[in-house]
């Protein structure tokens, strides 16, 4: 019997060391984090809870696969209640295979770091900012997006010299 349970125990301590670990960032820590200059970041604001949310991420899935040669990251900052980190968020991550970096707001107030993101967000989720430092580009859509729109775009910016403006 301490054999079974001790293999047990052992399956579920590997089992957890194989989930993604979620980092908790802050609205500063992130905009340092997608800061290289070489490097289109795409980062999706999202939370558990939301429909709109959940049902877009597979998109995301797609996207980085799409790239997954390029210099391109693909973030997803989950904006879920503290009470949710890190157990509910990594239980949700496996189940729905999610395979970008997934990072949560440890900002809890709303009204600080959403000005901070992007001064244009209303606070509604789901909410996409692609950002290449290097080429100037800032890219802000609130509301759901596809696979196909973010790469179109991400195709124009990757592939040519972009000011902004254009």
């Amino acid at each position: 019997m301490k054999k079974i349970l001790c293999g047990l125990i052992i399956l579920v301590l590997s089992i957890k060391a194989h989930a993604q670990q979620i980092p908790a960032v802050s609205a500063e820590q992130l905009i340092k984090y997608t800061s290289s200059k070489d490097t289109l970041y795409i980062i999706n604001f999202w939370a558990t809870w939301c429909p709109p949310c959940v049902q877009e991420l597979p998109e995301f899935n797609d996207i980085k696969s799409k790239y997954k040669d390029a210099k391109v990251k693909v973030l997803l900052v989950s904006l879920d209640f503290k009470q949710d980190y890190p157990y509910k968020l990594a239980r949700f991550v496996e189940k729905k295979q999610l395979t970008p970096e997934v990072l949560w707001m440890s900002d809890t107030d709303p009204n600080q770091f959403i000005p901070k993101i992007d001064d244009t967000w209303g606070g509604s989720i789901p909410a996409t900012i692609m950002v290449h430092p290097g080429k100037g580009f800032r890219h802000f859509t609130e509301g759901s997006v596809t696979a196909r729109q973010v790469c179109k775009l991400a195709d124009r910016v990757l592939s040519v010299s972009y000011k902004a403006g254009k």
